[in-house]
């Protein structure tokens, strides 16, 4: 039997910074995950949403008479069955203002169309069968007569002049317009500097692409006592269960606390899972009005069609600099397209998240960006991986390779030249955020040595063939991690919180169980969650059972998203682990007959120092379970909550390097290797960082090679509707990656130090491989490309620049 030192050098070697491998992954690994689709529910009618062939067209005539008769058909429900019932129009959780004070533009969007659809994939009627495959037979049935109206699918097409109006109430299709920093200071320093440089950047649309659809089970209980006359439970596909409670609940008109909303495990959310959907709200509408259960799984296509997209810019951008290179001024102006309606953070990505970030790493005096969100027929845009984020630090990066290029200088000197200091910190930028620690200098040398970045000429040199050029890129960043504080994004416009709830209970075992208001989808909270336990409390990991993603057991919370996970929900848990210790301390005072102030406690032992006399966790936990063996005034139990509201975002940076290879007679590129140094803050397991690091790079490199989401520019119909034509990068395409963190910058504003690591990956690397790919090309006169790089793109980029094309 191992002695108790043993014991606690063991549980020690669980806590914060040990790399310890995912406990969820057994059950993960042997099947034994429980997905929506896994849940069993008697009785359970399937329903098949009809929807919109046009990206905008009059909704005149919906015929339901030969589908309603099909076998096993009990209900088919359309936008007028909705409006009868009074189900109120799908809210929006982040309402920024415009500059001029404005509120943004947010059309009425309903969870099935009413007269007009805006987008193709819009639900426009419900079929409620006995089987999935009656529902889809008998939406076939239904005749729906539309009056096709003109589409437009890009931002610069709905901001031509006369250009059709989408919503009556979106004069211009505008729904947002913000301006931030000194837009006079800038003009002044253009006119003054002796060297600018200008960029006009495309960034496509992308798609989420998780691995597990999105899926739904909605029962009603009819409870004639109950305040709304039964009670909503919702199985959903959801990063934020408690969002889903809320606006559902608004939309139906009944209390939240009618709603119990269940988010079991989930196969990827990457953020497009962390907004409210349609069919959220229709499937809770028809499941009480048919007083039946009901459930839906969207096949593949309609994820393409209808799930959440992401990005979608269109940026002109310059950067002014003097004589010796360093930024004297930035000016940016981006058209966000944010599809055909308002998403929960579909205008404060871009109008809140993007703009406010575009200062990065650099110490540039003055700085105006200039953001317009627009509506156009496609699907509405929000969060992705990154997230505003992987935008900015795309168009800071080119300029500054741009800046480098005319200077004459190597793109690493101008970035050493123009870092903030760690001096500096807390530092204040042109835009707005203040960053209240970072060594940038230091993770970008730490960057340069590990990607070997002084000797890639040579490697340079020696590329495998004369048809072969290779080039290497840096892309240095700041994001904003563990979303927050509540209060200033209310200001902003935010309808709901950013703090995070944890409670602890410990049972008379000493066992624990912790309740947190994030979700688990991937990112290891079942292991990382209990490290900081074991850590705060000397219990071994084993002993810690972590519950999410249901509202009844955690009435309180706010969700995963934001890489806010381990900066918010961490804090939370450390703060409420803290009055675990403070009240076991009483009671470990009492039964050592001590004082509580002589009470020592470490490695999950309560001791007096100098003495002999020491209780253990375990035994305390008995007792604090036991009334009998408690000291009057005490009560029974060892159960604390805490909430944290963080007073800032974490920033946590990097810088990336991407050394790539191209074929220029195929203009296929190859990503040779991969190197990124960051500082997440402190580190609670190397393992799963570095996982979670990878994937990002994984999603990121895909971005900036393969993918896009296609729409056709006058019809709006969606050409990348499948795996067939949405290309994701697959495991050959990655190139070795190496990770390091940097924990000598720790976050001051929580017990942990630690910032948010899940979103960085997607950050840096479109830009690290833009620039790696144009520092290959350069010497055969290409200086500009847009992202997805595909071999066509860069074949036809070569040929233009060595004049091929035109003397074909």
């Amino acid at each position: 039997m191992a002695t108790a030192a043993q014991q606690s050098e063991r549980q020690h070697a669980q806590g914060i910074g040990a790399s310890v491998p995912r406990k969820e992954d057994q059950r993960f690994l042997t099947g034994r995950g429980r997905f929506v689709a896994d849940i069993a529910a008697a009785s359970a009618a399937w329903c098949h949403f009809l929807r919109s062939p046009y990206a905008h067209a009059r909704v005149l005539r919906i015929e339901t008479k030969n589908a309603a008769a099909v076998p096993g058909v009990f209900a088919i429900l359309t936008g007028a069955d909705m409006a009868a019932d009074g189900i109120g129009p799908m809210t929006c959780l982040w309402r920024p203002q415009s500059s001029d004070g404005r509120p943004m533009t947010e059309p009425p969007r309903w969870a099935l169309a009413r007269e007009r659809v805006r987008y193709v994939g819009e639900a426009v009627a419900l079929v409620i069968a006995d089987t999935a495959e009656a529902a889809a037979d008998a939406a076939e049935q239904i005749a729906i007569e539309y009056e096709i109206l003109p589409a437009i699918t890009t931002a610069p097409a709905a901001r031509q002049p006369g250009a059709l109006r989408l919503h009556d109430e979106a004069a211009g299709n505008v729904c947002l317009q913000v301006a931030r920093g000194n837009s006079a200071a800038v003009d002044t320093a253009f006119r003054h500097a002796p060297h600018a440089v200008h960029l006009e950047l495309v960034i496509p649309r992308l798609a989420g692409a998780a691995i597990e659809p999105r899926a739904l089970i909605a029962q009603w209980h009819a409870d004639a006592k109950a305040p709304d006359g039964g009670r909503l439970a919702l199985h959903a596909t959801t990063q934020v269960p408690h969002h889903v409670r809320r606006q559902v609940a608004e939309e139906l008109g009944i209390a939240e606390a009618s709603v119990r909303v269940v988010a079991p495990d989930m196969g990827g959310g990457f953020g497009y899972k962390g907004k409210h959907y349609p069919e959220e709200t229709a499937l809770a509408w028809a499941a009480r009005r048919t007083q039946r259960t009901l459930r839906w799984t969207a096949s593949r296509s309609e994820s393409f069609l209808c799930d959440l997209q992401a990005r979608d810019h269109v940026t002109q951008a310059s950067l002014a600099v003097d004589a010796e290179g360093r930024f004297l001024a930035l000016r940016v102006a981006t058209m966000a397209n944010i599809g055909a309606y308002v998403s929960n953070f579909g205008a404060s990505i871009p109008g809140t998240v993007y703009a406010s970030l575009l200062a990065g790493p650099y110490a540039t005096p003055a700085i105006a960006v200039e953001v317009t969100c627009v509506f156009t027929n496609t699907v509405p845009t929000d969060a992705y991986r990154g997230a505003g984020r992987p935008e900015a630090c795309l168009v800071l990066e080119q300029l500054a390779d741009r800046a480098a290029a005319q200077l004459g200088l190597d793109r690493a000197e101008i970035r050493r030249r123009n870092f903030i200091s760690p001096s500096a910190m807390p530092y204040r930028t042109p835009l707005g955020p203040v960053y209240d620690c970072g060594d940038f200098p230091r993770i970008f040398e730490r960057a340069l040595v590990a990607g070997g970045y002084t000797s890639f000429e040579e490697r340079r040199r020696l590329a495998p063939a004369m048809d072969r050029v290779r080039g290497i890129g840096l892309a240095m960043f700041v994001e904003s991690s563990g979303i927050g504080p509540s209060k200033p994004s209310a200001a902003m416009g935010a309808r709901t919180g950013f703090f995070e709830s944890a409670s602890i209970r410990v049972d008379a075992s000493g066992r624990i169980t912790a309740m947190l208001g994030t979700h688990n989808h991937g990112q290891g909270h079942e292991t990382t969650f209990a490290q900081v336990l074991a850590d705060r409390l000397g219990v071994a990991i084993s002993e810690i059972s972590i519950v999410e993603g249901d509202t009844d057991i955690v009435p309180l919370g706010t969700g995963t998203f934001g890489s806010r996970s381990i900066a918010v929900g961490g804090a939370a848990l450390a703060l409420a682990a803290d009055k675990i210790i403070a009240k076991a301390s009483l009671v470990a005072a009492h039964l050592l007959e001590a004082a509580c102030v002589d009470v020592a406690f470490s490695h999950g032992q309560f001791s007096i120092p100098g003495t002999d006399r020491s209780i253990s966790f375990a035994a305390v936990a008995h007792a604090a379970n036991s009334a009998g063996l408690l000291p009057a005034g005490i009560e029974p139990g060892l159960d604390e909550l805490a909430v944290f509201d963080p007073p800032n975002v974490a920033w946590s940076n990097g810088c990336h390097l991407a050394e790539v290879e191209v074929d220029t007679t195929t203009g296929a590129i190859s990503v040779r290797r991969y190197v990124a140094i960051d500082d997440f803050g402190t580190v609670i397991n190397p393992l799963i960082v570095h996982g979670q690091v990878h994937g990002g790079i994984a999603q990121g490199s895909g971005a900036a090679l393969c993918e896009q989401v296609q729409v056709e520019q006058n019809s709006g119909q969606v050409l990348s509707g499948s795996f067939l034509d949405y290309a994701l990068p697959r495991a050959g395409d990655l190139p070795d990656i190496d990770t390091e963190t940097d924990e000598s910058q720790p976050f001051p504003h929580n017990p942990l130090g630690a910032k948010g690591c899940g979103e960085s990956g997607a950050v840096g690397a479109p830009a690290a491989i833009m620039s790696a790919v144009l520092d290959a090309l350069r010497p055969l006169g290409v200086t500009q490309l847009e992202i997805p790089l595909t071999a066509a793109r860069v074949w036809q980029a070569i040929r233009e620049a060595s004049g091929a094309l035109k003397s074909d």
